[in-house]
């Protein structure tokens, strides 16, 4: 079975997945998705409502406690995880054409992202059986006291659509190696590649029920997924806003919640640095996926004395990239993935320029290939801490460019925020990188480098930057719960005698 069809004209018309069965929406309606990289129409997406949610965690509560997934060794789980892998790395090329077309990200920069994921199938796969409880010793010699780690049963995983399958990797992953099972809700801007990788995903025969989708907008989908009494927890990336609401809301039904959402990262450079590096480093932090990324490098904090000399090299660096699109290989600049996206950008970098920074390169939409929604790789100076450029999260090519004095200045600019996702830091000084690792408030610190991920490796935010981690054996024990099992040796006493 395919997860879409072909309509005339070649518009693609998908179909959701729900206890292992292709369906369409319970109300028989779609919503389109444009190619961002054209502005047109390519394909059209289920939208369902909440009685397909209902239907999915069903599916998804059968599965996990009365179905053949409850009944699965971790080890065997394991085996499942690892086959997961084994799909998704031999389909690596047809999943990136769907997401590149899907949300716009550069075909090449896809494939080496789709090219490491399989790998966090393998490593949960071998996390599955490595969660031991414990023998305790209270003190009690007719009593024998241990823990278990189960898990929640019902996992809602809600995903952004700067990187779909990458970040639905992190979630699905570790999630499926506790033993719990998964309602996916994609962003209504990203859902098709979440719905091929399903179908991929159905070739390695994993039970119904495990894995569903439920496609749509947050009010008709997001929130009943939240409100629904069979999801025990739920993981969200996405912005702050829609985190703090879905927060809310599980704290008045006691669910449990993950979340990350964004950063206002700075790349701190200070006049010891090797320029070059610090120069690729920058550009790779806030460039590359035109600053669509949750660790974006979006400040730019430089000491005084390189900062100048700094400037001149990393607008040289970003002077003639290729907009165009993304599937082509010569392209070094691809679209914003949607269209509200794309007008908040522009809206953003206007009121920068009213607040007083002063913009020294890009700041202007570009013109792709083909029409779509491109935008200059943008460089702003003069700017202060307190102006909107440096202090919300844009999601753009937008570089807010200050200066610092010294090692404390540095740090007190970094920290001035309510985000804090991730820092990077440039030095020669070893002295200096211990003791900015510790003053940072932020999930990640980057010395020297920028940008790096590993499914060994815990990725989450410090502040408003959200809850929790993936990645990492810190992320499987999001997805597990600790129980304590008392069993008793002898006689139980009368808690009544009689006298």
């Amino acid at each position: 079975m395919s997860a879409h069809s072909t309509e005339a004209g070649g518009t693609l018309r998908y179909q959701t997945f729900i206890k292992g069965q292709w369906c369409d929406a319970a109300s028989g309606r779609c919503f389109d998705s444009v190619d961002p990289s054209s502005g047109r129409v390519w394909a059209r997406i289920p939208r369902c409502d909440g009685a397909d949610v209902a239907l999915a965690t069903q599916a998804a509560h059968h599965a996990a406690f009365e179905g053949p997934w409850s009944r699965m060794r971790p080890t065997e789980r394991g085996r499942w995880l690892r086959r997961m892998g084994d799909a998704l790395a031999a389909d690596v090329e047809r999943l990136a054409q769907f997401e590149c077309r899907d949300n716009g990200k550069r075909l090449s920069e896809i494939r080496a992202q789709f090219t490491d994921l399989p790998e966090y199938f393998y490593y949960f796969a071998g996390l599955a059986d490595k969660f031991e409880g414990r023998v305790i010793p209270i003190d009690r010699a007719d009593t024998f006291n241990y823990t278990v780690w189960e898990p929640y049963g019902v996992v809602a995983a809600i995903t952004a659509w700067n990187s779909p399958l990458a970040l639905l990797t992190w979630k699905i992953a570790p999630a499926l190696a506790a033993g719990n099972s998964v309602v996916i809700k994609p962003s209504e801007h990203a859902s098709a590649s979440t719905l091929e990788l399903m179908q991929t995903f159905q070739s390695v025969g994993l039970p119904d029920g495990v894995l569903n989708v439920v496609t749509g907008f947050g009010d008709e989908v997001g929130d009943p997924l939240v409100a629904d009494p069979q999801v025990a927890r739920i993981t969200f990336t996405g912005s702050g806003a829609v985190g703090k609401r879905i927060a809310t809301r599980a704290a008045g039904l006691l669910k449990r919640v993950t979340l990350e959402l964004g950063g206002k990262s700075a790349q701190i450079v200070f006049d010891d640095a090797d320029m070059e590096q610090a120069v690729r480093g920058i550009v790779a932090g806030i460039f590359v996926s035109n600053g669509q990324s949750c660790v974006a490098g979006s400040r730019l904090l430089v000491q005084d004395r390189l900062h100048d000399a700094l400037l001149d090299q990393l607008l040289a660096s970003i002077d003639g990239l290729k907009a165009g699109d993304p599937r082509d290989a010569a392209t070094q600049i691809g679209p914003i993935a949607n269209q509200p996206q794309f007008e908040r950008v522009c809206q953003d970098v206007a009121t920068a320029r009213a607040e007083g920074a002063r913009c020294v390169a890009g700041g202007v939409p570009l013109k792709g290939t083909d029409g779509g929604w491109y935008f200059a790789p943008t460089v702003l100076v003069d700017v202060d801490p307190s102006m909107q450029i440096a202090r919300q999260e844009i999601f753009g090519p937008v570089l807010a460019v200050m200066r610092f004095r010294d090692e404390n200045h540095a740090v007190q600019l970094a920290n001035d925020h309510a985000l804090g996702l991730a820092d990077g830091v440039w030095t020669r000084d070893i002295s200096r990188v211990m003791r900015m690792t510790r003053r940072l408030q932020a999930g990640t610190v980057y010395v020297n480098t920028y940008r790096g991920v590993a499914p060994q490796s815990p990725c989450g935010g410090f502040k408003d930057s959200g809850w929790g981690r993936e990645n990492g054996i810190e992320a499987m024990r999001e997805f597990l719960q600790l129980k304590s099992v008392w069993i008793g040796l002898g006689d139980m006493p009368n808690p009544f005698p009689r006298l």
